[in-house]
């Protein structure tokens, strides 16, 4: 593989992720179904609820023998029987006959409607006084009106909510097919950065972005493989993703890839058999120095060492990449909210780079306000003060205060 540095813009980037196919699929119970991706379209195997059910307490009837009652005029009809909740009726309805019946009880045959208890009356052990009529299907869920045997109800990379697992559960589907999670291996590296448990030397810092990549990894779909702190030895950094060329789907390497002399990122990449380098920088800040590199399905991925820019780099990057092997579009901010506010104060963007500039959104009298944060992509305390990003456009020499912007909430941010 021959190493070659060429920015590339972020469309490019994100072109390369359409041949990428989706991990195998598993089958996994039920009751752990929730949050995983479906593999492929789920048609109801039958009919739901597959008989004529209630909806309220009353009496089962044919509705053409209530036309014409009222509270003036009521009609009456013959107690035939009661529907016992969870059985089929052994009995059916004759002209001008009901049924007593509870929510959910399945109608008697012959009846194709129910009075709710409301507006209606016993006026003896086998006469039922009515005061208002009835159309067909009135308070019923026909036999197929959930849905009907083969119909699709839940697409291919669908993420399953609590609500599809109790549609699964209503179609009898004990161990639904899901896609496999993407294993990614996680590795950082630097000599200035030490375990979190030790405490800083001068010069030193604790290893932040291992722990931002997993639990990023583990919100958009993933499981995290940490593989450890790596000192800047080529040797020591080959066989760490050696180790997750082995374990996982993808390689997440952290702090070697700003160009320098500790440049590590891009040869030991190129120094795997069979791996394409696709990507080496992108024309976006923060984020520029992201790396890309594919060895068959597996995916080598050199993240900035700056944890701001660690941090988008996932979301513009590595979340669309998880986004395609769990099946879906692979499009980036999919789990950002986006509200429309006023900015407050100008933004400078430099020439030639597409800028995601963190800002904190507040809600004031006239609306949304956002105001740009303060700091170098390095500090931590404006990433943890900001709530969202704003776009400014490749070519754009920035947005002036008082613009309406859009603003991409991020995810479980509360404005």
């Amino acid at each position: 593989m021959k190493p070659f540095f060429q920015v590339q813009t972020l469309e490019q980037v994100w072109q390369r992720l359409s041949d990428i196919p989706s991990l195998p699929p598993e089958s996994v119970p039920l009751e752990r179904a929730a949050g995983r991706t479906l593999a492929g379209d789920f048609a109801a195997p039958h009919d739901l609820p597959g008989f004529s059910r209630s909806t309220m307490d009353g009496y089962a009837a044919r509705a053409r023998d209530t036309f014409g009652a009222s509270e003036t005029q009521p009609g009456y009809l013959t107690l035939q029987g009661e529907v016992a909740m969870g059985h089929a009726p052994k009995f059916s309805l004759g002209s001008g006959g009901c049924a007593r019946i509870g929510t959910g009880g399945m109608l008697p045959g012959g009846a194709d409607a129910v009075m709710m208890v409301e507006h209606t009356r016993e006026a003896d052990t086998d006469t039922v006084e009515i005061t208002r009529s009835v159309a067909p299907g009135a308070n019923v869920i026909g036999p197929s009106d959930d849905a009907e045997a083969g119909q699709v109800l839940l697409p291919a990379g669908q993420a399953l909510r609590p609500q599809d697992v109790g549609l699964l559960a209503a179609m009898g589907v004990e161990r639904p097919q899901v896609v496999r999670r993407p294993r990614a291996g996680i590795i950082s590296t630097g000599d200035e950065v030490v375990p979190v448990e030790r405490a800083p030397e001068p010069g030193q810092v604790r290893d932040v972005n291992a722990h931002v990549l997993a639990s990023q990894i583990r919100a958009a779909g993933g499981e995290a493989v940490p593989l450890g702190l790596i000192p800047d030895d080529p040797d020591r950094l080959r066989a760490a993703v050696d180790r997750s060329l082995a374990e996982a789907d993808l390689t997440l390497l952290s702090g070697g890839s700003s160009v320098g002399t500790r440049d590590l990122t891009s040869g030991v990449f190129q120094s795997v058999p069979g791996a394409e380098l696709l990507v080496h920088g992108v024309s976006v800040a923060p984020g520029k120095p992201f790396i890309w590199a594919r060895c068959g399905d597996h995916h080598l991925l050199g993240m900035p060492g700056h944890v701001t820019s660690c941090l988008v780099s996932f979301h513009l990057f590595v979340e669309p990449l998880l986004e395609r092997l769990l099946g879906r579009a692979g499009h980036a901010f999919t789990r950002f909210a986006r509200i429309d506010a006023t900015l407050t104060r100008n933004i400078a963007a430099a020439p030639g780079r597409e800028l995601y500039q963190r800002v904190r959104a507040q809600r004031a009298d006239s609306g949304w306000l956002a105001e740009p944060a303060v700091g170098r992509s390095g500090l931590l305390r404006s990433l943890v003060q900001g709530n969202g990003l704003v776009r400014v456009p490749l070519g754009s020499e920035g947005v002036e205060a008082g613009s309406a912007i859009e603003v991409l909430l991020f995810p479980g941010a509360t404005p």
